[in-house]
């Protein structure tokens, strides 16, 4: 029999969601183990506010199965909104309030204990409790989400580009706070277009393009797998082969007489194979940041430039 612990949490299968003139996610699979912070990148209209909108019940998919904590985010919108925390990159707060007074409203949505911690949290975020949503910076804005979220002990926190604006400083307090929740056993779903941040704090990455999963990996994976590759040519027009498998090619540019390639799973064996190829004079290897590689899957193969 298998424990409830040992369950993602989140399972996503085949998802798909249309909307008139868009299709915003098509056949997304993922898995969000427990206790892990994942990652999730894309540009802009990639389908990552649309996917965390449907765990998180607010947009019902147009086919496909998905699971957080065991329960359907539409069936069993309720329970898993009592169980999950949620942080939006603009959180709608009720501006007239102050920031005691919007903890004391949450509170009545969950069980005891909940504005004890909430004013914990505020008193050690350093946000002024009498002071009106309404004058608060960005930055504390986002403390006061961060304690309404945090305040009833989520085992799931659900963040769409939560450090978006904010000064460094706060940043990195928040991406600790991250570590902290993931150390005491608890899930993170992180969205952002901080691809340095993530590179800090991410267990799992999750690439998504045109509302497809791109790449699925974990963040060590990622880095061991990928490779640089920089080939000096003889001639600005020599046509080379195409690497076969196990290599996945995931962008290649020429500029004149130099090829550029960030490639997956390349092997000693084909390394020495490129270097024989015919019109090849130079070859060497770099390492990949997470950035590398996420600029690779969305970019892909480029026109060749040459010089004449």
């Amino acid at each position: 029999m298998v424990e409830e612990s040992d369950n993602p949490a989140i399972q996503v299968s085949q998802l798909g969601v249309t909307f008139p003139g868009c299709v915003a996610l098509r056949n997304v699979d993922l898995q969000v183990p427990k206790g892990t912070v994942f990652a999730l990148l894309g540009e802009n209209g990639a389908g990552k506010t649309t996917l965390i909108r449907v765990l998180t019940g607010f947009t019902q998919p147009t086919s496909g199965q998905c699971n957080v904590l065991g329960l359907n985010p539409v069936r069993d919108a309720v329970q898993v909104r009592q169980r999950i925390g949620y942080v939006s990159d603009a959180p709608a707060m009720y501006d007239w309030m102050r920031v005691d007074e919007i903890g004391w409203f949450a509170a009545s949505f969950y069980p005891d204990g909940y504005l004890e911690r909430y004013r914990e949290l505020i008193a050690g975020y350093e946000v002024p409790s009498d002071r009106k949503i309404r004058h608060l910076s960005k930055g504390q804005r986002a403390k006061v989400a961060l304690g309404l979220a945090l305040a009833h002990d989520p085992e799931l926190l659900i963040l769409d580009e939560p450090t978006s604006g904010l000064d460094p400083l706060v940043r990195r307090e928040f991406l600790e706070s991250l570590l902290d929740r993931v150390a005491d056993g608890r899930t993170v779903l992180l969205s952002s277009h901080q691809i340095s941040e993530v590179e800090r704090v991410a267990d799992q990455v999750a690439i998504l393009h045109q509302g497809q999963v791109r790449l699925l990996d974990s963040l060590q994976n990622l880095r061991d797998s990928f490779v640089e590759l920089t080939i000096g040519l003889s001639d600005p027009l020599v046509s080379l082969p195409e690497l076969e498998a196990p290599a996945e090619v995931f962008r290649s540019q020429i500029n004149g007489r130099q090829q550029r390639m960030v490639v997956r799973d390349l092997s000693p064996q084909q390394l020495e194979e490129v270097k024989g190829w015919n019109g090849v004079e130079q070859v060497s290897t770099h390492a990949t940041s997470l950035e590398d590689i996420f600029t690779a899957c969305l970019r892909g193969k480029q026109t060749p430039k040459t010089s004449g």
